[in-house]
């Protein structure tokens, strides 16, 4: 495998670009610095295709990897033929590796090897030969071993079709179709596992929709509910179509009696072996893909989000709001240092918005305020007709602000606001961080875990790393 001129083609560029690159990675090299140091040797590429160029350099040498380690492996088992080691090698992703190094693969116990403990390996390749017109059972009448814990013909039968299912499971190009039709013609199914239960889950309770289609924030839902024990999910593949092409490809006889035998044993090998496998490459196909599109959102939004212009210089009042605990209060100076703080009850249940009143009006007068960012979270739009009404009734221009508070409360309990504020309680912490987010976005939100700023897309469901 070329893997330079693959990613030539894969990216558009050219053979130096790539070269130089990879190069600059293999010594050791960031993506940043090499996307800001280095653009005489990269050809000026940015730090999107540098990214995009290192996760292929990366996926491509662990399927050169692979490839090394499944032919070592099948070699050593002295089954490598030319034949298969060319497959292996023309192969373009780990999982067409996997699947043909599947028939070769150490495996647990299964029913299968079970059965070719019990020496019933030669009656299953006899039935699949299907060049006897003899019955299966009769056949299987040759293999009956007390000793082994064969009694009967028909336990000898059970056997024999236990390893043709696995045999028929472990085929690359049966599975290869399988994953593909499934993915294009199969449905992605939810059920409630409690109807009578009202959830945030609701509109999946009884959901169908077609795997190929469904977007991202859907199947990331669907993976809460289920994980939640909320919803029961299963795919629904087109079993018929499946089940015809496997039988086209598998029997060749129109002899009745191993006809029969053979469709058994394809219905126990789709349904048993390979449905459940495949399934379970495809959920984990659909959340990677989705998790990678909400990487996308939530970098777009976080990066809106810090990058919003600072407003430095102002006295700025912070209101945490809240109804039973009251609003927490802070005043910060134009650096963001903390002048004052209080709590006030302007909304229910104590509502006492004259006390309120008096309160902030003479810490407005006291430091001179200019500006109130008040938080989004509850009670917000009380606490914001309360404001709006109070500043009706001073005779200075006071403009106030709803500011996202998303992740103050994390950040309020986290070791860095306790060293930073050790003798305040949480809510003044949040006052503080809500007043300092209208100075200066970035300079705040950065002092809290990604995942809690409020702006991805499940973000919490997602591997952090």
């Amino acid at each position: 495998m070329d893997i330079i001129k693959i990613l030539q083609n894969e990216l558009s560029l050219k053979k130096h670009q790539v070269e130089n690159t990879i190069k600059l990675i293999d010594e050791g090299n960031t993506i940043p610095f090499i996307a800001r140091y280095r653009k005489e040797v990269t050809g000026s590429l940015s730090d999107e295709v540098l990214r995009n160029l290192h996760e292929r350099l990366v996926y491509l040498r662990n399927l050169e990897s692979k490839k090394e380690q499944v032919i070592t492996s099948i070699d050593e088992q002295g089954k490598l033929t030319p034949e298969l080691k060319s497959k292996i090698l023309n192969a373009q992703t780990i999982t067409e590796v996997d699947d043909l190094y599947l028939p070769y693969r150490p495996k647990r116990r299964t029913r299968a090897t079970i059965a070719q403990e019990k020496g019933l390996e030669p009656l299953a390749l006899l039935i699949m030969q299907q060049d006897k017109k003899i019955e299966p059972l009769e056949l299987a009448n040759d293999y009956i071993n007390n000793e082994k814990e064969v009694n009967t013909a028909e336990d000898a039968l059970k056997g024999g079709q236990d390893i043709i299912a696995e045999i028929i499971s472990e085929d690359a190009d049966f599975r290869s179709y399988i994953r593909n039709i499934t993915y294009n013609k199969g449905s992605i199914v939810t059920k409630a596992k409690d109807p009578e239960t009202s959830t945030v889950f609701d509109m999946y309770y009884d959901y169908n929709e077609v795997i190929k289609t469904i977007p991202g924030h859907r199947v990331l839902a669907i993976n809460r509910g289920e994980n939640e024990k909320v919803l029961s999910v299963k795919i629904e593949a087109p079993a018929d179509e499946i089940g015809l092409f496997l039988e086209k490809r598998i029997i060749t006889t129109d002899y009745m009696p191993t006809v029969s035998v053979l469709k058994e044993v394809i219905l126990d090998s789709y349904k048993r072996l390979i449905a459940p496998a495949i399934e379970r490459e495809i959920r984990n196909m659909l959340t990677e893909k989705s998790e990678d599109g909400a990487l996308v959102v939530f970098k777009q939004n976080l990066h809106q989000l810090l990058m919003q212009a600072p407003i430095p210089n102002h006295i700025v009042m912070g209101v945490d709001p809240a109804y039973r605990t009251g609003c927490k209060i802070a005043v910060v100076d134009g650096t963001g240092k903390k002048l004052d703080h209080t709590v006030v009850y302007p909304t229910p249940p104590q509502n006492k918005i004259e006390e309120a009143k008096k309160e902030l009006k003479k810490l407005i007068t006291d430091y001179n305020v200019d500006l109130i960012a008040i938080g989004n979270g509850t009670a917000s739009r009380e606490t914001e007709r309360f404001i709006a009404d109070m500043l009706k009734e001073i005779n200075k221009p006071i403009q106030y602000v709803i500011v996202n508070e998303a992740g103050a409360s994390v950040y309020s309990a986290s070791k860095l606001a306790t060293e930073e504020f050790p003798n305040d309680d949480v809510g003044v912490r949040s006052a503080v961080s809500i007043a300092r987010r209208l100075q200066d976005p970035l300079a705040e939100l950065v002092k809290i875990d990604p995942k809690s700023i409020g702006v991805g897309q499940y973000q919490h469901d997602m591997n952090q790393k």
